[in-house]
C-alpha cells in the first residue's frame, strides 16, 4: 500500500487514503504515525483489502489491512 492522500495529520499522527500498488484499490487508514520506521516497516506490510497482497506482492498469513500489525524486524 501506499499514501495516495493524508487526510489529516496532527504532530505525528495522521489518517490518510491508501492505494494498492496492484489493483488500485483505495482504503481509509483511521490511524498512522509519521516517522521513519512507520514508512519504512509498517506502510509495506499492509495489505489490501481487496487483492490481499503487500508492497512486495506477497500475500501473507496475518492480514495487515489497517496497520496495526506488528512487523518483524
Amino acid at each position: 500500500m501506499k499514501i495516495k492522500a493524508v487526510k489529516s495529520q496532527h504532530r505525528s499522527d495522521f489518517t490518510a487514503d491508501m492505494e494498492c500498488e496492484h489493483c488500485g484499490h483505495v482504503q481509509h487508514l483511521a490511524y498512522g504515525y509519521d516517522d521513519h520506521n512507520y514508512h519504512a516497516r509498517v506502510i509495506p506490510a499492509m495489505t489490501c483489502g481487496k487483492c490481499g497482497k503487500n508492497r512486495a506482492g506477497d500475500i501473507p498469513a496475518v492480514k495487515n489491512d489497517n496497520g496495526t500489525v506488528h512487523v518483524a524486524a
